[in-house]
């Protein structure tokens, strides 16, 4: 035996297996085929089927329908209204979160220590109340009767707020929403962009404002650059949670408005598969705006990529 040949089968008893990454990863990989994979699946195969409440209780046979629901769906007038409204509310919505999130986030490198956590502890407050409880707190606050916003504003002056019903009409419901919405998420990224922004080298900021640069210019060519990657984060998970908003749309508006003018596509596929007992086209709604959301997410890593980010 040669001196070398135990040292060399010690290393290579420590050199870890191919198979070894994937045994510490299988718990995590098993609890996300039960709780996402799988549903997924289900949610597939319901929105090929003939699958309403006929079928539930046993009446009749399901049957195979290939794409004929998506057909049917896509020939609706009403959904492709519905569609292009939630994907103009979910980009106010998240243009503006991330409006609010980033100025708040400079705004606390610019304030004192205790002004700063006065303003943590609030955000954190409005991120930490449940969806239902600050909906409803947001319709108290614009009631036409009761609300003290309305007062207020009647107060200042402006004629016809006095007693004005916000959720009767469309845009201004919307905008009702959308202001709910954006106290409810601005937190996420104002503490995660503030995160990024004091991990920015100090020296780099310095010698930008040595050169004359405004607070803008330097936000506009050093932060914002160094943050691309949180920013990126930010805008993907604001993407996903305002294109899916149901709570605060169903709570403010009574379930999608007078006459469903302020529907967006999970609430109307709540009426769809619940209401309507349309279970297939209610899961067909749901795989719509899962691809949507994948295309979305895979299309703005791959723009980011080709100019050179890792993410």
């Amino acid at each position: 035996m040669r001196p070398h040949d135990k040292p060399a089968r010690a290393g290579a008893a420590r050199t870890p297996g191919r198979w070894t990454p994937w045994l510490y990863l299988a718990p995590a990989l098993v609890l996300i085929g039960g709780l996402l994979v799988y549903p997924v699946y289900e949610l597939g195969l319901i929105s090929f089927l003939e699958y309403t409440q006929a079928q539930v209780s046993g009446g009749r046979p399901t049957s195979f329908q290939g794409f004929g629901n998506y057909t049917a769906l896509f020939g609706d007038p009403q959904f492709r209204d519905v569609l292009v409204t939630t994907v103009l509310f979910a980009a106010a919505c998240v243009l503006a979160t991330l409006v609010v999130g980033c100025a708040l986030a400079v705004l606390l490198t610019r304030v004192r220590a205790l002004p700063r956590l006065a303003l943590m502890a609030a955000a954190l407050g409005a991120w930490a109340t449940p969806a239902v409880t600050g909906s409803t707190v947001w319709l108290f606050l614009f009631d036409p009767d009761f609300g003290p916003v309305d007062k207020a504003l009647a107060r200042l002056g402006l004629s016809g707020f006095e007693g004005y019903a916000w959720t009767y009409d469309r845009y201004s419901a919307f905008a009702l929403v959308l202001l709910e919405v954006v106290w409810c998420s601005f937190p996420f990224v104002m503490v995660t962009v503030y995160a990024g922004i004091r991990a920015v080298p100090r020296e780099v900021l310095e010698a930008a404002a040595l050169d004359g640069a405004s607070q803008w210019r330097i936000w506009r060519g050093v932060t914002a650059p160094m943050l691309r990657p949180i920013l990126v984060v930010v805008t993907i998970q604001s993407v996903i949670w305002d294109f899916k908003v149901f709570t605060q749309i169903y709570v403010m508006t009574n379930g999608g408005g007078v006459a469903g003018q302020n529907l967006t596509l999970n609430v109307y596929a709540y009426q769809k598969a619940f209401a309507s007992s349309q279970y297939s086209l209610g899961s067909a709604i749901g795989v719509v705006m899962l691809l949507i959301l994948l295309a979305v997410t895979l299309g703005y890593l791959r723009l980011l990529r080709r100019q050179g980010e890792e993410i």
